[in-house]
């Protein structure tokens, strides 16, 4: 008795709609996958003091802060204005303005803003502020939330995202040491 199994001849049928369907369907996976929104990225460039301004009651010094903004996303942004707030030693120092704008899909943009530091309140941290004057390092903390929308193909959805940056730089020439940046995207999918 033979236990051997006996070759048989499959026979495959071939059908061009289940292969433009399963085509399809991994074209639109991977459309899907490309269209998750990602997190845009914030880079300082520099620190440029544009006035320092003393009069009896305060001391503030004007600011130009260079940033490298990248939307990943594939589609357009556009955003609200904004205040970023600046802190020293938990402190809040003063602020940077962020205008209303636009940015297109993958794209990088550097923006300009215009920031002004509260002297008092630097001087109220005098004592930290000289020792990091003779270490040459300063850390400072931003926070911002950046509303907008984005439109995919007919509907605009409204995002916000709250970036949060702890940036080290030398208080003497305000070069950039260091940075840390986080940037958290919430989209809103209901108007």
């Amino acid at each position: 008795m033979d236990l051997a199994p006996k070759p048989t001849a499959n026979k495959v049928n071939w059908c061009w709609t289940s292969a433009l369907i399963g085509a399809a369907s991994a074209t639109a996976a991977a459309a899907l996958i490309s269209a998750k929104p990602k997190d845009p990225t914030f880079h300082l460039i520099s620190i440029k003091l544009t006035s320092f301004k003393i009069n009896l009651s305060n001391i503030n010094a004007d600011l130009t802060l260079t940033v490298h903004v990248s939307n990943p996303n594939i589609t357009p942004i556009h955003y609200s204005s904004t205040t970023m707030s600046i802190f020293y030693d938990g402190s809040f120092l003063g602020e940077a303005h962020v205008k209303a704008g636009s940015q297109p899909p993958r794209s990088c943009r550097v923006l300009e803003l215009p920031a002004r530091l509260d002297g008092i309140e630097l001087a109220h941290h005098a004592g930290k502020f000289f020792a990091d004057v003779a270490k040459r390092e300063m850390a400072l903390d931003a926070k911002v939330e950046i509303s907008g929308t984005a439109k995919m193909l007919w509907w605009e959805h409204r995002f916000k995202v709250h970036v949060e940056c702890h940036v080290t730089v030398d208080p003497v020439f305000l070069d950039v040491i260091d940075q840390e940046n986080e940037s958290q995207l919430e989209l809103f999918l209901a108007s």
